[in-house]
């Protein structure tokens, strides 16, 4: 002991081009920007896959021939799957040749990384359906673990994850969660039955994900050898390490040439050297070990900025307003039954949309600005709430609401 349980979340938007308000009424490509900026989706998924799906599944690959003890979980989400379709076979492929090992696991979320759950059971519940149906017909797989949008998560969400039939879901490990608990154990989510629950060690997982090139950090550099020591130093006092981050760490948010994917090629053997560590996948740990008792979240909370609230989604008026609008459409919209239509209102629920809006500063604020494709966050408000006013009017026109 401990097991080191990676997982990756696998994510990319279709993001909103620039959408005037002279546009309403004349454009209902929303979606489809062929300029050099950065809410060109061609682009930006070319440029992920080549500088992070590309060699990242190569390592991976590599690792899996080396170790045989090795094994990871990724969860792709459905809109970044489709992109690959698109934009970037050959990462799509790297992905399947992948699960084809037997040894990566795929998770179950919501087809378009949505935070639906929050304004519609009926429609989350659909999303995930979409989800299975795309990871079947894909990769031949059937997950049996849920993990939701940015890891969002109460007990009534583990309720409703229960009812679906799923064997285990993913969340924060959250201090105001925990308490004194460790992340390192299996748990039970409260009010469920057989159902379990993982819990990210956000400390371990952030030195990779946020820390690994801080020159600032105290204990930059991040070498393989002494990552391998922190793991092992936990022998005793946790059954698994969870370390979950976005894929995308690898080479695109940690650059190459900051020696991220030598600290990934060389981090199996290390942690190996000790003969009581070893890997597993998410399904794996939750066969292997017991729940070691319940854990109470009344509350929504998610692995996102400091306050691992709602907040980097729903935090201001402008994302209040354009999630309350979004989600109006849902009704109307299915009644339509145009399939072009209903794609279209379910793109725009991608949670990175409201995530572009947040107004945060200092640390986090930062963080919302690297990801985001415009120069604010009211310019992405803009366009959002144009392009919602422009799918309303063409809704009214098919069911004269």
């Amino acid at each position: 002991m401990p097991a080191v349980c990676f997982y990756f979340q696998v994510h990319q938007p279709r993001r909103i081009k620039k959408y005037r308000v002279f546009d309403i009424g004349h454009d209902e490509h929303y979606f489809n920007d062929s300029s050099e900026a950065d809410t060109n989706n061609r682009k930006i998924m070319r440029k992920v896959a080549e500088k992070c799906y590309l060699p990242t599944n190569q390592v991976i690959g590599e690792l899996l021939e080396r170790h045989p003890e090795f094994k990871v979980s990724f969860s792709i989400s459905g809109v970044a799957l489709e992109q690959m379709e698109e934009y970037a076979p050959d990462a799509l492929v790297s992905f399947q040749n992948l699960v084809k090992t037997g040894r990566v696991e795929l998770l179950n979320e919501t087809y378009h990384h949505s935070l639906a759950y929050l304004y519609s059971p009926t429609e989350f519940r659909k999303q995930v359906r979409l989800h299975r149906r795309k990871i079947i017909d894909l990769f031949n797989y059937e997950p049996e673990v849920f993990r939701h949008t940015e890891l969002v998560y109460n007990n009534d969400l583990a309720r409703e994850i229960s009812e679906l039939g799923f064997r285990g879901i993913l969340a924060e490990g959250a201090d105001h969660i925990l308490g004194w608990r460790s992340p390192n154990f299996v748990y039970s989510p409260s009010g469920t039955s057989g159902l379990k629950l993982l819990l990210k060690n956000y400390k371990l997982s952030d030195d990779i994900a946020f820390r690994f090139s801080s020159r600032d950090w105290s204990e930059w550099p991040l070498s393989a050898p002494k990552f391998a020591s922190w793991v092992s130093a936990l022998n005793g006092s946790g059954e698994v390490v969870n370390l979950f981050m976005d894929y995308e760490t690898f080479g695109e948010h940690q650059w190459a040439d900051t020696g991220i994917f030598d600290f990934l090629r060389s981090l199996p053997t290390e942690i190996l050297q000790h003969r009581d560590n070893s890997f597993v996948t998410v399904s794996e740990a939750l066969r292997r070990f017991e729940s070691k008792g319940e854990i109470d979240a009344p509350h929504f909370y998610s692995w996102a900025d400091t306050e691992r609230d709602l907040s980097a989604w729903l935090g201001n008026p402008m994302q209040q307003d354009a999630a309350r609008k979004v989600y109006a459409l849902e009704k109307p919209i299915l009644r339509t039954k145009n399939e072009a239509l209903i794609e279209s209102w379910r793109r725009l629920l991608t949670s990175d949309h409201l995530y572009y809006m947040c107004t945060k500063w200092w640390n986090d604020g930062d963080v919302h600005k690297y990801f985001s494709p415009y120069e604010s966050p009211y310019d992405a408000f803009i366009s959002f709430m144009n392009v919602v006013t422009d799918l309303e009017l063409r809704t009214r026109e098919k069911v004269n609401v």
